[in-house]
C-alpha cells in the first residue's frame, strides 16, 4: 500500500466545542457518515462546529493576508487533534437573504447566464447583459473632465451611459409601497387638536412642537383646508434646519421620517405598536409599470422565440428546462449547455415547481439547502467532504428516496459525505453512523455509537430503541366544532381551492414538497388576533440574546429580585444598568485581531458572570441572578415553583418551556448557539400563552429526534384538549397516523399540484390508498 493511501480517516480528538465532552471519533473518507441523537445532543456542534470550522479557517488561511482582510474571520474549535481533514463543502439550512432584490435566479446564477442568452440571441438587441438586471439602473450623462498629459492640464468632453434593466419606477423590486395618509393624520382636526395619529407624535412631545413651530403650517387649520404647499410641506418637505423654543432641530416632512425611523427598521425587531401602525399605514401593490417582473420596457421587448426574459423567468423550471432544450443556436452552445443542466438539477432536485422570480426569502428551510446543492451536483470535484444539515427537511416520504440517491451519488463519485440527520429512512443508508447523547444539553455531548445500521438498531442507546418506532392510526378521532372556510384559493398554484379546515381538532395538511400546503394555510388563515402562526423562520438575535429574554422570562425575574432587595429591576439586567463595566455585560472581552481569529477571553473583573460586583450581592431564595441564569430551565422551574423563590409569572413561561422538550436548556445561554429545532421549540414555548384558539404549526418535527416525537404528540394533544384548534403542515408519517382529520393536497407540485386530493380521516386516507401520501402511510402503518 503506498503511503499516500494510507490516509483513509478523518480523526477528531478531544473536540470541546459548546455541549461537547472530549468527544473523540474516527470518520471513514469516501462513505457516507450519519450522525444522530437528540436534539441537543452536540451532532452540529461536531459537525459543523470542528469539522467543517476547521477545514473552512485552514483553507482560508492558504489566502494572502489582503484577502483574508475581506473574509469572515473563523476561531479555532476547541479540539485536540484534528487530522485527515479535506476541504468542506457546506450546504446548511440557513434561510437565503430576504432581501427583496434576491430571487431564485440570481441565487443559482441562472439569471446570469438567462442575461447573456438574451443580450445575444435576443431581438430587438437592447444591449449588453446588464441591460436585462433588474438590480441595474440605466443611467447617463455628460459633463467636462480635466486630466494631465505631458505636464500640461487638458480639458475635455465626456459622455457615459449605462443601459439597465431595472424598472424605474419599483427600482427593480417589483411592487411599490405606498402611505395610506388616513393613518396618518385625522384631517378633520388641526394639529394643535392633536391631528396626527402615528404612535409617539403628540402635540406636547418634541415632534409636535416642531411641527406646530415651524412655521411652515397652521397650528390651528383643519388638515383638510390645507393648500397644497402646506399639505407637500406636512408630508414630504426636505430635511430643514430650523429654530423651534430657542433650540435648534431639524424639520422634515411626515413621509420621509417615518421611511428613516420605522421602514428602515426590520419589520421583526420593531415594537409591537409600531409593527401594528406600519402594517396599517403602508400598502405595498403590484408596480403598475413592469406588472411586477421589476424589469423596464425594453428589457422586456427583447425576445427570443416570442418568449422575453421576464415571461422565461416566470415560467415552472421544468417548463423552462424544457424550452431551453428547444433553443438550437451553435454561437452559443457552451451557454445552452451550462443552463440547460442547471435547470435540469432543479428538477431533479425536486425543485422543478419553483420559478426564477421566485424571492429567495420566501424559501423554506428545505427548499433553500436544495438550492444551494445545486452548484454541487454536476461538480467534477472528488475527495471533497459534503457537510448537509438534515436535508431531508421539508420533503415528503416519496421525495425523501431522491434526496437518498443524492447522497450516494456525491459518496460514489469519491467524496466523504456527512449528513446530520433524524429520518430513519437516510440513517438506513448510511455506511457509518455517530450516534451522540445520551441526552440533550450539559446530558449529551458523548459518543453513544459508532458503527454501521444494523449495529445501531441493536444497540442500547436512544436512537437504537426508537429507530423502528412506528406510530399506529388511533382507534377514535376528535369530532370538530366548526370549521375555517376557505372559498376560491388561487395564491401561487392552487386551483380555486374550496376546503373546509375543521376546529377543534388537530388538523394536518400534507402533500408532496411544492404541493400547496404553505400557501393554503398561510396564505388563506393570516396570523391574527385569533390565529397564532408559528413557521420556520429564524429567531433575531445577538449573542446576547438568551431563552430567558426571549421568552420574557427575564421580566418577572428582575422585578422578583428587585422587589425583595428594594433597588431598582434595571440593576438585573446585563444589556442594562446591571452590566460589568470592563465587558458591558458581555461576560467576555473580544480581541480584534485584524487577519488573525478574534480572541475572545473571559472578563477578569466579572469572572464571565456579565455583571457588576454589587449587584451579585443581591440574592433571590438564596442564589444571585448569575447563578439563576446558569440554571437548566428544569432547575428554573423546580427553583420558582416553591419555597421563598416562588414567582408564579416566571413558573408558568418555565413549565411552558419544559413541555416542548427543552427542560435541559440554560436560561443564560446564547441564541447563536441553539440548533433549528430548538429554536422552533423555543417559539412555540412563548406562543403557547398566547390568546390565540387557532394553533398554525410549519413543520414542527423539524430537528426532531425520533424520541421527541412523541413528546410532540402529547403536547399537540394537550393543546387539543385544551380547546385550542390545531393546523399543522407536515410529512412526517407519525404525525400524519396521529391526526383526527388530513388534508392532502397534490397531486404533484407546482403546476402540477394545487388540488385537494383527499379529505379525511388518516384510516380513510390508508384505506383509499391513491395518493402518494396515501401509499406512504400505508407502509408506515403496515396497513
Amino acid at each position: 500500500m503506498h503511503v499516500a493511501d494510507s490516509h483513509d480517516l478523518i480523526r477528531v480528538h478531544g473536540a470541546r466545542v459548546n455541549n461537547l465532552n472530549d468527544v473523540s471519533v474516527e470518520i471513514p473518507k469516501r462513505r457516507l457518515t450519519v450522525f444522530t441523537g437528540v436534539s441537543g445532543s452536540g451532532k452540529s456542534s461536531l459537525v459543523f462546529g470542528t469539522i467543517a470550522s476547521e477545514s473552512q479557517r485552514m483553507i482560508n488561511e492558504t489566502y494572502s493576508a489582503f484577502l483574508q482582510g475581506f473574509m469572515p474571520t473563523l476561531a479555532r474549535p476547541d479540539v485536540d487533534v484534528l487530522d485527515g481533514l479535506t476541504t468542506a463543502i457546506i450546504v446548511d439550512q440557513e434561510r437565503m437573504g430576504a432581501d427583496p432584490r434576491s430571487t431564485v435566479g440570481t441565487a443559482t446564477d441562472a439569471n446570469a447566464m438567462l442575461r447573456i442568452l438574451f443580450s445575444r440571441l435576443g431581438t430587438p438587441h437592447i444591449g449588453s447583459p446588464q441591460a436585462f438586471s433588474f438590480n441595474v439602473a440605466s443611467i447617463s450623462g455628460a459633463g467636462a473632465v480635466t486630466m494631465e498629459r505631458g505636464g500640461t492640464k487638458v480639458k475635455e468632453r465626456r459622455e457615459f451611459s449605462i443601459t439597465g434593466g431595472m424598472c424605474p419606477r419599483c427600482e427593480g423590486r417589483g411592487n411599490v409601497s405606498d402611505f395610506d395618509l388616513t393613518q396618518l393624520y385625522d384631517d378633520s382636526k388641526s394639529l394643535r387638536e392633536g391631528a396626527l395619529t402615528i404612535p409617539g407624535y403628540t402635540m406636547d412631545g418634541w415632534y409636535g412642537r416642531i411641527y406646530m413651530g415651524s412655521g411652515f403650517l397652521d397650528p390651528d387649520k383643519p388638515i383638510r383646508k390645507y393648500t397644497k404647499k402646506e399639505l407637500h410641506d406636512l408630508l414630504h418637505k426636505e430635511a430643514t434646519r430650523i429654530k423651534v423654543d430657542g433650540v435648534n432641530v431639524t424639520y422634515e416632512g411626515l413621509i420621509p421620517r417615518i421611511q428613516k425611523s420605522m421602514l428602515a427598521k426590520d419589520r421583526e425587531g420593531m415594537q409591537p405598536h409600531i409593527r401594528a401602525f406600519v402594517d396599517r399605514a403602508i400598502t405595498f401593490t403590484t408596480c403598475p409599470e413592469c406588472e411586477g417582473t421589476r424589469l423596464s420596457e425594453g428589457a422586456r421587448s427583447s425576445k427570443i422565440a416570442g418568449i422575453n426574459i421576464a415571461d422565461a423567468c416566470r415560467m415552472q423550471i421544468s417548463d423552462l428546462a424544457e424550452w431551453v432544450s428547444g433553443l438550437d443556436e451553435p454561437s452559443v452552445k457552451p451557454l445552452l449547455g451550462k443552463l440547460r443542466h442547471t435547470l435540469d438539477s432543479f428538477v431533479e432536485i425536486g425543485l422543478g415547481y419553483l420559478s426564477l422570480d421566485r424571492p429567495a426569502g420566501t424559501l423554506s428551510g428545505g427548499e433553500a439547502q436544495r438550492t444551494k446543492m445545486i452548484r454541487h451536483l454536476g461538480s467534477s470535484l472528488t475527495d471533497v467532504t459534503y457537510v448537509f444539515d438534515e436535508p431531508t427537511i421539508g420533503l415528503h416520504p416519496h421525495d425523501i428516496q431522491r434526496m437518498n440517491d443524492l447522497l450516494l451519488r456525491l459518496r460514489d463519485k469519491g467524496n466523504t459525505v456527512l449528513v446530520v440527520e433524524h429520518k430513519p429512512e437516510t440513517i438506513a443508508i448510511a455506511d457509518h453512523v455517530v450516534d451522540l447523547g445520551p441526552g440533550a444539553g450539559t446530558h449529551g455531548g458523548s459518543v453513544c455509537f459508532e458503527g454501521d445500521v444494523p449495529g445501531l438498531r441493536a444497540s442500547d442507546t436512544v436512537t437504537g430503541k426508537h429507530f423502528d418506532d412506528r406510530a399506529s392510526l388511533k382507534p377514535e378521532v376528535r369530532q370538530s366544532t366548526g370549521a375555517l372556510e376557505i372559498r376560491g384559493a388561487t395564491e401561487n398554484n392552487l386551483r380555486e381551492v374550496d376546503v373546509d379546515v375543521p376546529l377543534g381538532v388537530l388538523c394536518v395538511i400534507t402533500g408532496v414538497a411544492g404541493s400547496g400546503k404553505s400557501s393554503l394555510i398561510h396564505g388563506s388563515i393570516p396570523a391574527s388576533e385569533d390565529v397564532v402562526s408559528i413557521d420556520q423562520s429564524g429567531i433575531r438575535g445577538s449573542r446576547r440574546s438568551n431563552p430567558a429574554t426571549y421568552t420574557g422570562l427575564l421580566d418577572p425575574i428582575r422585578k422578583a429580585f428587585a422587589k425583595a432587595n428594594g433597588v431598582k429591576p434595571a440593576l438585573f439586567s446585563a444589556n442594562s444598568e446591571g452590566a460589568c463595566p470592563t465587558c458591558n455585560g458581555a461576560g467576555v472581552i473580544y480581541t480584534d485581531l485584524g487577519i488573525m481569529d478574534t480572541v475572545a477571553t473571559t472578563c477578569e473583573e466579572c469572572e464571565g458572570k456579565r455583571f457588576n460586583a454589587s449587584v451579585l450581592e443581591y440574592r433571590f431564595g438564596g442564589r444571585d441572578i448569575s447563578e439563576v441564569l446558569d440554571f437548566s430551565v428544569a432547575q428554573a422551574e423546580e427553583f420558582f415553583g416553591s419555597g421563598e423563590a416562588r414567582t408564579p409569572a416566571a413558573h408558568k413561561i418555565l413549565e411552558r418551556m419544559d413541555q416542548v422538550g427543552l427542560g435541559y436548556l440554560r436560561l443564560g445561554q446564547p441564541l447563536t448557539t441553539l440548533s433549528g429545532g430548538e429554536r422552533q421549540r423555543l417559539k412555540l414555548a412563548t406562543h403557547m400563552g398566547g390568546k390565540g384558539g387557532v394553533y398554525v404549526l410549519d413543520e414542527p418535527t423539524t430537528g426532531l429526534h425520533l424520541a421527541d416525537v412523541e413528546q410532540l404528540l402529547d403536547l399537540l394533544d394537550r393543546l387539543v384538549d385544551s380547546g385550542k384548534s390545531v393546523i399543522v403542515i407536515e410529512h412526517h408519517q407519525a404525525v400524519m397516523a396521529h391526526a383526527d382529520w388530513i388534508i392532502d393536497l397534490g397531486p404533484g407540485a407546482g403546476h402540477d399540484g394545487g388540488h385537494v386530493v383527499f379529505e379525511g380521516t388518516p384510516a380513510d386516507l390508508v384505506k383509499s390508498s391513491k395518493t402518494l401520501t396515501a401509499k406512504h402511510l400505508a407502509d408506515y402503518v403496515g396497513a
